[in-house]
């Protein structure tokens, strides 16, 4: 039984600067980090991340369409020897792989798994991302 949570979020944009102050003006959030590509937000329990749609689109190896559109919901494992066969047993149920499980240049394993709607997954396990007992996921740095 795979546990029922999402451990962060990560929406598309086609300009950051105004995503950035939709965020920090509108809801007085401050990004826990940011560069040019990307901020992430931490929520209650959870991670919200902003990314520029064409990198996000580059890192899920498919071409979510026009703009904002584009994103991933990410569900963090355990260890990076549970990504690989948490991958497998989606696409065994009907998901479609869009990028199988490696090592990003930034450090842990993911991998991008399709559901039968085409909402992209990712399925990662990052060393600075610890998760809690109750699944929650906190920023922990780059």
């Amino acid at each position: 039984m795979v546990q029922p949570y999402v451990s962060v979020i990560t929406l598309g944009t086609a300009d950051g600067a105004r995503s950035r102050r939709f965020y920090v003006e509108g809801f007085g959030w401050q990004p826990v980090f940011e560069n040019d590509e990307i901020a992430f937000y931490q929520l209650n329990g959870i991670v919200l991340g902003i990314w520029r749609g064409t990198a996000l689109d580059e890192d899920r190896q498919e071409q979510a369409g026009p703009g904002p559109g584009a994103f991933a919901l990410a569900h963090n494992v355990g260890s990076e020897d549970a990504v690989a066969p948490l991958i497998d047993r989606l696409v065994a149920a009907g998901g479609r792989l869009l990028r199988p499980a490696e090592a990003p240049p930034h450090g842990g394993v993911r991998g991008y798994v399709a559901d039968p709607d085409g909402h992209a997954w990712e399925i990662a396990w990052n060393p600075s991302w610890p998760i809690d007992a109750e699944g929650n996921v906190r920023f922990a740095g780059p």
